[in-house]
């Protein structure tokens, strides 16, 4: 029988094994580091923003654990054409999931593949690796310039 959890495992393991978006972008007009003292996930995300706030295109390099290359990965697929607002709007909905009680239900018509990272909500300090990324990104639409620390 079909299981939904192999599936989101199967995600998890090929973003880490191929992280999309893994490169050191040229022409990034934000970029934003992130670092998460506790395992040492590491990661210096580029963004080129357009004048009309949308998110052209979003690159990451870095290393960490699973979670956190594959939450990485899935976060930048799911970012390109995006609006400032819409990434915002993403965020919300991804941290509300991660930290959401394990019997929640998860909305994974919205969420999509990001879905596969559900499972962290069950492991309290898997968060920080899934979340990092995304805190990190919102310090680049800011750009404060400021490390991000989950600490």
């Amino acid at each position: 029988m079909f299981d939904l959890k192999d599936l989101y495992q199967e995600v998890i393991v090929d973003h880490n094994r191929s992280p999309r978006n893994f490169h050191r972008m040229a022409d990034a007009n934000r970029i934003a580091e992130g670092f998460n003292p506790l395992c040492g996930d590491r990661l210096t995300l580029y963004m080129r923003v357009n004048d009309h706030g949308a998110i052209e295109d979003v690159s990451f390099e870095g290393s960490g654990c699973a979670i956190f290359t594959a939450s990485t990965s899935l976060m930048t697929e799911r970012l390109k054409g995006k609006t400032e607002a819409e990434a915002q709007s993403i965020f919300n909905g991804f941290h509300d999931m991660a930290v959401s009680d394990v019997d929640a239900p998860v909305d994974s018509a919205t969420m999509g593949k990001l879905s596969a990272l559900a499972g962290v909500r069950e492991f309290p300090s898997r968060v920080k690796c899934a979340t990092l990324c995304w805190h990190t990104m919102t310090a680049a639409l800011a750009n404060t310039g400021e490390t991000v620390k989950t600490e």
